[in-house]
């Protein structure tokens, strides 16, 4: 059985990948005798390669934007042309060729504040390869624009600049992670250089695991996500490394009240390569252990980098990132959890129109935590090995196709307990570990319909086995969860064996075919629609059953009893620029629904737990709304404004476990829904000393489930609950105001500073992060108690670069 299994997931292998190389060989059989321009965008300054950047020959429609590795390539009819190349933030390059031959031309471009008299400046040509493009619900963030926005206790956070922009917030304050279109945190696919993060914050929530001096490009891909990413239903966070400047010594850093930061970057090899090394460090714990506090928290992390140019057309790459949580209070509990990184790249150009990179990660999240009363210490981990190998092929200036394939291996470890002392009352507890694969092959072409009509479709297909290596444990009926119809509630099944699957047995093996699709229509030179679909499977599983995540919280992969969860996602856009591209506003509408939800059922017990299937049901849950964002893009004062209307419902029914289920089978908010999400990000820049930043936030409040009443039972008073999530928090709103300041310093000065004041809820909202109700000891009055994470928050940085 297991072997026929093996071969019929090797022919869905092959099938697709045959017809990938039909289609490439058809594409060379009707090449016409064009001629092709190609080669690197670098910044001049340091020699990091650009992604994104949009090169043009000047008056045709024939473009391209560089790849995540500066790399383009332009095909077109012999003549000449004037090549165009613009990239946001930098100096506009012209240059006239003579397109008689196959070239190889590399360009270095500098910002606009340090560009050379003789650079022109146009942003025209960009704006309309932007328009134009097959590509949407996309943010990309600029790292300048992230330092100058206002953040809490002034550290520069990734994350909470994203959740400024429309469709994405967080689950409140003190609260880890990110939620996209209504989406769970574990919905969200996250990369640091291709390598997958777990969890994205430190201390809780407070700041984010990325190390904005470390850090070169960052997009955000809510909808339309291309064919090459799969894995998660909600979206993909792209966020990419520095490579290092190749040109000199140069550091960066920064000195604040909670932490301080450090990276240092310089060329090898004689220019042949470069590195780069940036850490980070808190010292709240120095702090409290100076104020004579038990209580400790800290966090440090470390990005590495280093690259190393073979000849040119070959390059490698060493990335890497270290972190880690360390949490104490009092003598009694301890907890310590941090993600680790590594990334072996190779990129290859095979000529001027074929671009590959491969990949070997490795990444891992683990957590511990320790209770000296109790006298255990209780590890888990979950560990992933990927290999993926990815192609682009330059076929004309109307086709375009990237094609590749990828393979993870994850190990699973939900957890051991072991026993701190000899005499210790706890038993040693190994919870099952788990093994799975997740294999991928995807195509997906660009193509220029029309003059003003481009598509971007494509086609993945997926597969995941669920590894033997472990008992699994079997139910009366095959039923794990069963309906109690006398008490109106849902049990756990009841265990009635086990069967055992070695090592290399696949358990439960499932396979899915991903399309996607998207197109472009450009109305005119200023605004264009758009449109998409995109079909999503995700494979693993966060399960909490809190309201926001938790380092607790336990991965889990799909099997016997638990489906990969499958979503649909609809998108309809229009995009304009206003006055010379001074302006811009962007709208789209979606609707999203996923199959194989996974809910929870009442009084759910998740920590220790090795049979989780007895915990949860299978629902569905949908998403829809509408997002308005509003750009001024020029002048001393930028900024935008971002409104989301949206809804995000769940629904669970008891399906073979019997019962209506949740709530009845009716749709019920889930924990991310906001009705109503408004930001307003500014920036004014006053002189080359003094700017201002501010953000302005509104969103309705999280739905939380409130108790509607009590009764006694045996002289205690127990409480009853209204349906699940059908209240909700006070709204959440805050505004948080920056001032930066650049002191005087010679032109030619190798120290460059500046200060950073900086007020998070500048009028001291006492935002709600939960409501507790309890009864007064005294009084024997019911009450309610509002808990909130933060008032008014003053802080100063003083940051530097040389």
């Amino acid at each position: 059985m297991v072997k026929k299994q093996k071969q019929q997931m090797h022919l869905r292998w092959l099938k697709p990948v045959a017809m990938l190389l039909l289609l490439i060989t058809g594409m060379q059989l009707h090449a016409q005798e064009n001629y092709t321009i190609s080669g690197k965008i670098t910044d001049i300054d340091n020699g990091e390669t650009l992604f994104g950047a949009s090169v043009f020959l000047e008056g045709t429609s024939i473009g391209v934007v560089t790849n995540e590795y500066g790399f383009y390539s332009i095909t077109a009819p012999k003549g000449e042309y004037r090549l165009l190349i613009t990239y946001m933030g930098y100096a506009d390059i012209k240059q006239d060729v003579n397109l008689n031959s196959n070239q190889n031309i590399n360009f270095e471009i500098s910002e606009v504040s340090t560009q050379l008299d003789e650079v022109e400046v146009t942003a025209e040509e960009s704006e309309i390869a932007v328009l134009r493009k097959p590509e949407m619900s996309v943010l990309k963030m600029n790292i300048e624009t992230v330092k100058q926005m206002p953040v809490v206790l002034g550290e520069v956070d990734i994350l909470k600049s994203l959740q400024m922009l429309p469709g994405v917030t967080n689950n409140g304050e003190g609260t880890g992670g990110f939620h996209v279109r209504g989406g769970a945190g574990d919905q969200n696919l996250v990369l640091l250089d291709e390598a997958i993060i777990y969890n994205t914050s430190h201390m809780f929530g407070f700041f984010s695991v990325f190390n904005a001096d470390a850090i070169k490009d960052v997009k955000l891909y809510k909808g339309g996500i291309p064919a090459r990413y799969g894995g998660r239903v909600s979206s993909v966070l792209d966020v990419r490394q520095k490579d290092g400047n190749s040109k000199r010594f140069a550091a960066t850093g920064g000195i604040g009240i909670i932490s301080s930061r450090m990276a240092l970057e310089a060329p090898l090899f004689k220019e042949k390569g470069s590195f780069l090394i940036a850490g980070r460090r808190s010292y709240a714990d120095l702090l409290l252990k100076a104020a004579g506090q038990d209580n400790s928290v800290s966090f440090y992390d470390l990005n590495l980098k280093t690259n190393y140019k073979i000849n040119t057309n070959n390059r490698l790459f060493l990335s890497g990132y270290f972190g880690r949580d360390a949490f104490e209070l009092g003598e009694n509990f301890s907890s310590s959890y941090g993600n680790s990184t590594a990334n072996l790249r190779w990129n290859h150009i095979f000529n001027e129109k074929l671009f590959s990179n491969l990949s070997l990660i490795y990444s891992k999240y683990d957590y511990e935590l320790g209770i000296t009363s109790a006298e255990f210490d209780w590890v888990s981990s979950i560990t992933n090995y990927n290999i993926k190998y990815d192609l682009k092929y330059y076929f004309s200036d109307k086709f375009k196709l990237d094609f590749g394939a990828s393979g993870i291996h994850y190990e699973f470890d939900p957890g051991e307990i072991i026993p701190t002392t000899e005499t210790s009352s706890v038993n040693p507890l190994l919870l099952d570990k788990k093994k799975a694969l997740e294999t991928g092959v995807y195509v997906n072409a660009e193509h220029k319909l029309t003059e003003k009509l481009t598509a971007q479709y494509g086609l993945r297909y997926s597969a995941f086995s669920r590894l033997g290596g472990q008992p699994m444990t079997e139910y009366e009926n095959d039923q794990p969860v069963v309906y109690n119809s006398d008490l109106g509630i849902y049990e756990r099944g009841t265990a009635i064996g086990e069967t055992v699957y070695e090592k290399g047995d696949a358990i439960k093996t499932f396979g899915n075919l991903e399309p996607r699709a998207s197109l472009a229509y450009t109305i005119n030179d200023n605004s264009s629609l758009k449109a998409g679909f995109s079909r999503v499977a995700q494979y693993i599983h966060l399960l909490s059953n809190t309201s926001s995540a938790t380092p607790l919280d336990v991965w889990a992969p799909s099997g016997q009893y638990i489906d990969p969860q499958l979503s649909n996602q609809y998108a309809l856009g229009y995009f304009r620029n206003f006055k010379n591209k001074a302006y811009s506003m962007e709208a789209e509408i979606y609707y999203k629904n996923t199959d194989n939800r996974i809910d929870y059922i009442d009084g759910s017990d998740l920590i220790g737990q090795n049979t989780i299937e007895t915990e949860i049901l299978k629902g569905e849950s949908r998403a829809y709304g509408l997002e308005l964002l509003f750009r001024k893009n020029e002048g001393k004062f930028t900024g935008w404004i971002s409104y989301t209307l949206s809804k995000s419902e769940q629904r669970t029914p008891g399906g073979n476990a019997g019962g209506l289920g949740i709530n009845d089978g009716n749709w019920y908010n889930t924990p991310y829904d906001r009705t109503h999400d408004v930001s307003i990000s500014g920036s004014y820049k006053l002189n080359d000393k003094w700017s201002f930043g501010t953000n302005l936030v509104f969103q309705t409040g999280r739905p939380v489930t409130y108790p509607n009443g009590q009764y006694e039972y045996e002289g205690v008073s127990i409480a009853s609950y209204s349906d699940r999530n059908s209240d909700r928090l006070p709204a959440y709103h805050r505004l948080d105001l920056s001032v930066n300041y650049k002191p005087n310093r010679k032109p030619n000065a190798k120290l460059k500073g500046e200060w950073v004041w900086g007020i998070y809820n500048a009028y001291n909202r006492k935002n709600a992060a939960s409501v507790s109700f309890g009864q007064n000891i005294e009084t024997g009055a019911n009450e309610a108690t509002r808990t909130a994470i933060f008032g008014i928050v003053p802080s100063i940085t003083y940051n530097f670069k040389f």
